[in-house]
């Protein structure tokens, strides 16, 4: 790597770009609501007390820092140093909570009473309901009917929790219209009304809020890998993308450290060429997807093509600016995974470490029975969320 490469930032600039991509396209009746939040959430989140209170309830309500966890049995198979970096752990089972929290926050200092937000697996949709909740604050979800029935417990649990969770009828019936709802709604109250993003995606601001919540993950990394290796940096850290927020709190700290490769994992569905995929990298083009550019899954005339994959937290056509730019750029080495292969990767997990991985995380663990490492090579993979929600799911598929 040269020495321009290895000075290059990965970080968002001051317009809310990564590279060529990012920025804020909106319509005009969205413009109050996204300014108003541009152009206060760095200060805000800067504020001593914000920061005191941010972290004060990962550690008492979410339960971080999150264990670093050496996988011997998986990492005596691959033949590598395998760390897993424990978010299913989290209160509400899944990283997603990082996020709601800071949001939450962010919300009551911008003087919002109403929580908006859209889903996919459900566990963003359970984390703004749980804190929605802990606030008493009232909580709309927006879901695709299609992810509704196949993610079950966490309607229940939004449900519970006091949510109100709408169901999204148009297009793949999945994460993109459910996204596209939950915007209308934003436009039609624009006074009291916080919209909180589960990922890196949407218009600036959002992209790199969300990160900033989510880099916790990456500093706890650092620390921890201190203590158990004598180094901050591992060789790899890898994790799966759909829109990408587990994998940009997982990068976030090693962005610009170009001696810690960067993998990133997204769903080939039945094959990347099968015509049922939800693999952004191998199939997108540069385009225009809820507020920000990026790389998406279209026809030749720009229509968004409908994504596949059997997990929901991946069923996305785009990806979040940051990785577009990382794939653009060749930061990152983006890897396809298919429905057969993280599926099976999933039971492994859990028959040699006890842990029983969502479907969103058994991608990245699949890799290691095609991509090869160095024995000595030291590997973060983030276990972005627990395996319960997807039981049904892995019942079906193995029958068991």
């Amino acid at each position: 790597m040269n020495t321009l490469e290895k000075e290059k930032n990965y970080q968002v600039d001051e317009q809310g770009y990564y590279g060529d991509f990012g920025g804020a396209f909106i319509p005009e009746m969205l413009y109050p609501n996204v300014e108003e939040l541009r152009s206060q959430y760095i200060q805000i989140m800067e504020e001593p007390s914000f920061q005191k209170e941010f972290k004060e309830l990962l550690k008492d309500y979410v339960g971080r820092p999150t264990p670093l966890y050496f996988a011997e049995r998986f990492s005596k198979k691959y033949g590598a140093k395998i760390y897993l970096k424990r978010e299913d752990l989290c209160h509400t089972g899944a990283h997603k909570v990082n996020n709601t929290i800071g949001q939450i926050l962010m919300a009551k200092r911008l003087g919002k009473n109403r929580i908006i937000a859209e889903t996919g697996a459900g566990q963003h949709g359970v984390a703004t309901a749980t804190v929605c909740a802990l606030m008493g604050l009232e909580c709309v979800v927006y879901m695709g009917a299609i992810d509704i029935k196949r993610q079950a417990p966490n309607v229940a649990r939004m449900k519970m929790l006091g949510a109100t969770v709408k169901s999204a009828e148009s297009g793949s019936k999945t994460l993109k219209d459910a996204t596209n709802e939950a915007i209308r709604d934003w436009i039609n109250n624009p006074v009291d009304t916080h919209y909180i993003i589960g990922s890196v995606v949407g218009p600036h601001p959002y992209p790199d809020m969300v990160a900033r919540f989510q880099a916790v993950i990456s500093e706890e990394t650092k620390k921890q890998l201190l203590e158990k290796e004598g180094q901050e940096n591992p060789d790899y850290v890898v994790a799966c993308v759909g829109g990408g927020s587990n994998a940009a709190g997982l990068y976030y700290h090693y962005l610009n450290q170009p001696e810690v490769g960067i993998i990133a994992v997204e769903a080939a569905g039945k094959g990347v060429d099968s015509g049922e995929s939800a693999a952004t990298s191998a199939l997108g083009r540069e385009g225009i997807i809820h507020g920000s550019k990026t790389l998406l899954m279209q026809t030749d005339d720009g229509q968004i093509t409908e994504p596949y994959s059997i997990s929901a937290g991946l069923d996305y056509p785009g990806v979040g600016p940051m990785h577009a730019n990382l794939y653009r750029s060749g930061r990152g080495e983006f890897i396809s995974v298919t429905d057969e292969d993280a599926m099976k990767a999933g039971i492994e997990l859990s028959k040699l470490e006890g842990i029983i991985p969502a479907i969103e995380t058994s991608h990245a663990l699949a890799i290691f029975e095609t991509r090869k490492f160095k024995k000595d090579d030291v590997i973060v993979i983030n276990l972005s969320g627990r395996g319960d929600k997807d039981l049904n799911t892995y019942i079906e598929y193995f029958n068991l």
